[in-house]
């Protein structure tokens, strides 16, 4: 009766059991995977969010494909803040990232074409191309005192059915932003192949140095398409706010704009009143991230304060995002040390074989939670290993 996209294996993994039967006694979680910044004690400014869907316009149906023309515009400049310039027709918003990459696996690929994603990821490409009719190809970021890209692995991976490569910029969660000669050598493999970039710059803002990392948007040489939102840039995934944009050769580009318009009018989508709430929502992001840059500057040099006097346990480079990954000691699964870490010492974290790392040994800690509970927790997990 149902179709076999949908034929996934919906039973809880040990972990998720473990913690349900922890929260069921009642007894203290520090949750060191924290990725919702509404519940992270983050201050949002009420009047100034609530008031932006006070507009009157948002009571009138304008449909528009690529959404209104003041939401597009304050996407615009946005990325005009970044000394990239992006046309406003070159823009589509969409109700989340994950709509934005159905619109694009559904304007490059037919069924059983396939898309390179990097590995360790976040796993939601899974399920985002099952539900697509897409195949995932792997391509691996190889860690060598800081993580890059792994060319070789990524050119072995393409096929004659290959139509795009994702990049995740920063990757979640290795904090991977690709250098710009990466982004280079990847457009110019890209561009020779007619094959697409597709860019994840939802973390793009979160640098721990501060550096302004380019954007794909400013990409000329291959097809690409940015995709980014309110959730991350600004920390409310509450408003289901995202957006594309398509870069690249003026022919290419041309082409994909007409096939995502077509999309986008079949589904129109993003609502009015978030629409016409976008600039200011989007104009919360610098509060966010300035609160975003004093939390995570404090619980990393407290982690690596504590590591310091650890002899078993360490932090593998990252440059930026809302994650960090440990290497601990690889005697049991990770799974098995989550389970163990969580029933013993109470505290919440995600092994690495959640985002495809190779070989156990990987925790990965998240940086949004609140100092002197971030200090508990990372204390806790230490003493446990």
């Amino acid at each position: 009766m149902f179709s076999g996209r949908s034929n996934w294996n919906l039973e809880e993994n040990r972990l998720s059991r473990a913690l349900a039967r922890r929260r069921e006694t009642g007894k203290t979680i520090i949750d060191l995977s924290a990725s919702n910044p509404t519940t992270c004690g983050f201050s949002f400014d009420q009047s100034a969010i609530l008031g932006a869907f006070a507009d009157p316009e948002a009571l009138r149906y304008s449909p528009a494909p690529r959404g209104l023309p003041e939401a597009r515009a304050a996407v615009c400049s946005y990325y005009a803040e970044q000394d990239c310039t992006i046309p406003m027709e070159e823009v589509f918003l969409t109700t989340g990232t994950s709509e934005g990459y159905s619109f694009v696996f559904r304007t490059l690929c037919d069924p059983g074409d396939e898309i390179l994603v990097p590995t360790p990821s976040y796993p939601l490409f899974d399920f985002l191309a099952d539900i697509q009719d897409v195949r995932l190809t792997r391509y691996s970021l190889i860690y060598d005192h800081g993580w890059q890209i792994d060319f070789h692995s990524l050119q072995r991976a393409i096929s004659p059915r290959t139509r795009a490569v994702i990049v995740v910029h920063p990757n979640n969660p290795t904090g991977h932003y690709a250098k710009a000669s990466e982004a280079s050598q990847l457009a110019e493999i890209c561009s020779q192949l007619d094959i697409a970039i597709i860019a994840d710059e939802v973390f793009l803002d979160f640098s721990f140095s501060g550096e302004r990392h380019r954007s794909f948007a400013a990409e000329t040489g291959a097809l690409t398409f940015v995709l980014s939102g309110l959730s991350k840039i600004a920390g409310l995934p509450q408003m289901k706010a995202a957006w594309i944009v398509t870069a690249g050769p003026p022919h290419l580009k041309g082409s994909a704009l007409s096939r995502l318009e077509v999309i986008a009018d079949t589904y129109l989508s993003m609502n009015a009143p978030v629409q016409c709430a976008l600039p200011a929502l989007l104009d919360q992001r610098h509060n966010f991230q300035r609160q975003w840059r004093t939390r995570s500057s404090a619980n990393l040099g407290e982690l690596d304060r504590q590591l310091a006097g650890h002899a078993r346990c360490s932090r593998l480079m990252s440059d930026g995002g809302w994650n960090v990954v440990l290497r601990v000691p690889a005697i049991r699964s990770d799974e098995d040390a989550a389970i163990d870490l969580l029933q013993t010492k109470g505290v919440y974290v995600h092994p690495g074989h959640f985002y495809d790392f190779p070989g156990d040994g990987h925790i990965v800690v998240s940086l949004l939670a609140p100092l002197e509970e971030f200090t508990e927790g990372i204390s806790r997990l230490l003493s446990f290993f």
